[in-house]
C-alpha cells in the first residue's frame, strides 16, 4: 500500500514514532545531489587537466644536459633562473639529515623559517620543536608552516609549546567549506631556511619514520640537500610564497634575503617550484626536458611512481635511443600499497622497451631524485605521479655539477644492491588476479 503525504505522519504515530516517517527517496535526495556534484566536478577536472590522455610534449634537437643550452632551456621553460656559486651537501637518511638540520636550527640568530608537509611524532618531532622554542625565547623570529592535512597526526601540544615560546605556527590551507575546491591541493614542500643563508630541502618528513639509517622497515630511506650560497634566496622565496598566502605577511628585507657572496668554487643550481594548476607545471616540464635530453643514463628514484602515458613514452623513447634507464621504486614496505599497485600497472610497458625497474626491499623508499648523464641531478619533494605534477605544491632543487651527480649516483648504486630487479619473463607470468588488480587502478591515476 502506498501512503499519501497526509497519511505519513498519521502512520508514523500509529507505529509509535515521535517524528513523521520520511520516504526513502526524500532521505536520499541531498546525498544523491552532493554525490552528483562531486562526480561532475571530478569528470570536468579530468577533462581540464587532460591527465588520462596521451597528450605529451615534443622536444626537437634537445641539448645535452652538460651544455649551456640545456641550462637556458630549463630556465626558459620553468621561469626559474639557474644560480651559480653555491655549496651543496648530499645527506642520506635521518642519521645524516637530522643532526645537520638541528645544528643549523640551533645556530639561528635572526630568522628561522620551516615548512613541511609531514610533522608527526617521534624523537625528531620533539627535538625540532624544542630547538625552535629555544631560538624563539632567545629573540629569533621563528615561523613554522605545516600543511593542515599532512600534519594531521601531529601532537597538538607541540604546536602549543612552540607558540607559547613565541614562534608563529600556522596550518596551511585548513579544510573549509568555501575552500572545498582546493581541499585536495596540498603543500607537499619541505623547506628550512636559517637566517636566509642556510637551507634544506628533500623528501624527509618530521617524524620517527625518518630517524635512523634505513636499517629496518621502521626506519625509512630518504635523501636531502643542505645548501649555502645565493640559491638560498630561491628557497626562501618558496617558503615566502606560501607564508604570504597563509598569513598575508611578505617576508622581505635583509633579515630574510641577506647579501650572499657566491662561493668561488661553487656549483650552479636551480630551484623549481610548482603549484596546482590547469595544464603543465614547472616541475613536470623540467623532468620531461631532462629525460628527453638524456644521452647516456637516467637514474630515477621515486617514492610514488604512477606516471601518466606521456612520461612512459618519454622513458621508453630514451631507452630505445640507447640511454640506460633505471627506475627505483619502493617494494613490499611501501606505506601506500594502492600506489604501488598502480605503478606496477605500467611495468610491462617499461620492461618491453628496455627500461630497468627495481623495487627497494629493506624498508620504505621515500627519496625523490633523478640523475641524468652523470652531470645533472635533482632532489626535492616531487614524486613521479600526477599528484606531485598537478595537484600538490612542490619544489625540486637541481644541480648542474658532475661531482654532486656522482655522489647521488653512488647512493643510487648502493640502493640497487638492496633492490629486486623485475625481470620481464617473470613479470609476464604473474597471476591474472594481480593483472586485474593493477588494471582497475588505471582510471584513478589522476588522483595518485
Amino acid at each position: 500500500m502506498r501512503l499519501l503525504p497526509d497519511r505519513v505522519e498519521r502512520a508514523g504515530k500509529e507505529l509509535g514514532s515521535s517524528r513523521p516517517v520520511v520516504p526513502l527517496g526524500r532521505r536520499l535526495a541531498w546525498p544523491a545531489a552532493i554525490a552528483g556534484v562531486l562526480l561532475a566536478r571530478y569528470a570536468t577536472e579530468s577533462l581540464r587537466h587532460r591527465r588520462d590522455g596521451r597528450v605529451g610534449y615534443a622536444v626537437e634537437d634537445p641539448a645535452p644536459p652538460s651544455s649551456q643550452d640545456f641550462r637556458w632551456a630549463a630556465e626558459a621553460l620553468t621561469g626559474h633562473a639557474t644560480i651559480s656559486g653555491n655549496k651543496v651537501d648530499v645527506l642520506v637518511n635521518g642519521d645524516e639529515i637530522f643532526p645537520a638540520v638541528l645544528e643549523a636550527v640551533r645556530g639561528a640568530r635572526e630568522t628561522l623559517n620551516i615548512e613541511t608537509y609531514v610533522y608527526w611524532q617521534g624523537e625528531i618531532a620533539v627535538d625540532l620543536a624544542e630547538a625552535v622554542c629555544e631560538r624563539a625565547r632567545d629573540g629569533v623570529e621563528c615561523r613554522v608552516l605545516i600543511d593542515a592535512v599532512g600534519s594531521a597526526k601531529m601532537d597538538p601540544r607541540v604546536i602549543t609549546q612552540m607558540r607559547d615560546a613565541g614562534a608563529e605556527v600556522v596550518r596551511f590551507r585548513p579544510p573549509k567549506p568555501h575552500l572545498l575546491r582546493r581541499a585536495d591541493n596540498r603543500s607537499h614542500r619541505r623547506a628550512i631556511v636559517v637566517d636566509g643563508r642556510v637551507g634544506f630541502t628533500g623528501g624527509v618528513g618530521i617524524a620517527g619514520e625518518w630517524e635512523g639509517n634505513a636499517e629496518d622497515p621502521d626506519h625509512w630511506r630518504d635523501t636531502h640537500f643542505r645548501v649555502e650560497g645565493p640559491i638560498v634566496h630561491a628557497l626562501q622565496g618558496a617558503f615566502g610564497e606560501h607564508w604570504v598566502e597563509a598569513t598575508g605577511e611578505a617576508l622581505v628585507g635583509e633579515r630574510f634575503l641577506p647579501t650572499i657572496e657566491p662561493f668561488e668554487d661553487g656549483v650552479t643550481m636551480q630551484l623549481v617550484r610548482s603549484g596546482a594548476r590547469v595544464g603543465d607545471t614547472n616541475i613536470e616540464i623540467l623532468f620531461y626536458l631532462a629525460i628527453a635530453s638524456a644521452e647516456e643514463s637516467i637514474e630515477l628514484t621515486a617514492a610514488y611512481f604512477a606516471p601518466r602515458p606521456p612520461f612512459l613514452e618519454a622513458l621508453c623513447e630514451a631507452a630505445k635511443r640507447g640511454v640506460k634507464v633505471s627506475v627505483l621504486v619502493p617494494g613490499p614496505h611501501i606505506d601506500k600499497e594502492f600506489v604501488r599497485v598502480a605503478g606496477r600497472a605500467v611495468y610491462q610497458e617499461l620492461l618491453e622497451c628496455g627500461v630497468g625497474v627495481h623495487e627497494y626491499q629493506p624498508t620504505m623508499l621515500h627519496a625523490k631524485s633523478m640523475v641524468v648523464d652523470g652531470c645533472w641531478a635533482s632532489v626535492g619533494t616531487a614524486n613521479f605521479d600526477n599528484r606531485s605534477f598537478q595537484l600538490n605544491d612542490e619544489l625540486t632543487l637541481s644541480v648542474f655539477d658532475g661531482d654532486v651527480a656522482a655522489k647521488l649516483s653512488d647512493v643510487f648504486a648502493r640502493d640497487l644492491e638492496q633492490a629486486d630487479q623485475i625481470e620481464q619473463g617473470r613479470w609476464e607470468d604473474r597471476s591474472p588476479a594481480k593483472k586485474l588488480r593493477e588494471a582497475v587502478t588505471v582510471p584513478l591515476r589522476r588522483e595518485l
